[in-house]
């Protein structure tokens, strides 16, 4: 069996394959700090679904928490008796990556990239909602291109919560209107109404710009099934899609399948 990880800024994102079926996968919060919190965390996750430290035969993990990242080796490699592939830029993914500097992209945008190729082809563009909103750009010919980043739909709730002393935190939830009764329901509006169309006009200035007019849009991450709901371009929702890529990443590397 193979343990997938994904390490981001507020929730790490973890699941089991047995050959080609995700038989596992949790959500989880990104709080945990040293590898011993880690390990026994992930042993407590397995054993939840009868897996035992020894059925796992490998590993990968993305991150883009660099304080975590010898946390995470070190707990897989001490509670699961397996070097785990660290997965960044630089690794053989099989993607060409044509942007200035590919150091500087994230390890999950290249992840989403190659699994996104894979399980809808190309032109693609992959649209993540987590903590940051990250659009990627598949080419034609396979290429990941680059994309656009935009804050995330909690962290615009927060940003009003913390900087406008009168505005209440408020659970992400779709109004009724986009006319707000009440100021949650103003708050909600402009956050999900707001960004549906910050992700249809990327969407399509996207498109555009490179002559992408069938171009799919793939939304993934922790918002992307209430996103889908209000935004015109969303396709399809994959919530597992960084599983799916750190798989086809980790045999590329490993010579398998």
């Amino acid at each position: 069996m193979l343990l997938v990880a994904d390490t981001g800024n507020t929730t790490t994102v973890a699941g089991i394959f047995d050959g080609d079926e995700l038989i596992a996968h949790w959500r989880l919060s990104s709080i945990l700090h040293t590898s011993d919190e880690l390990g026994i965390y992930l042993l407590n996750l397995l054993n939840t679904k009868n897996i035992k430290p020894s059925d796992i035969s490998g590993a990968a993990f993305a991150s883009v928490v660099p304080s975590l990242d010898f946390s995470m080796t070190e707990a897989i490699k001490e509670y699961f008796n397996v070097k785990p592939l660290q997965v960044n830029a630089l690794t053989n993914t099989g993607m060409e990556i044509r942007v200035k500097n590919p150091r500087e992209v994230g390890a999950d945008r290249i992840v989403n990239a190659v699994a996104g190729r894979e399980k809808y082809g190309a032109p693609l563009i992959v649209a993540d909602y987590g903590t940051a909103i990250t659009f990627d750009v598949v080419s034609e010919d396979g290429a990941y291109l680059g994309g656009a980043i935009a804050p995330g739909l909690n962290s615009g709730i927060s940003a009003l919560f913390s900087k406008a002393a009168k505005l209440p935190q408020v659970a992400l939830k779709i109004p009724e209107s986009v006319i707000g009764r009440n100021t949650e329901e103003a708050i909600q509006a402009g956050i999900l109404f707001g960004n549906a169309g910050l992700t249809d006009r990327i969407v399509e200035m996207i498109r555009a710009e490179y002559g992408m007019k069938n171009a799919k849009v793939i939304a993934t991450g922790g918002h992307a099934g209430l996103m889908k709901k209000v935004a015109h371009t969303i396709d399809y929702v994959d919530d597992w899609l960084m599983l799916e890529g750190l798989k086809l990443i980790y045999r590329r590397v490993n010579h398998e399948g």
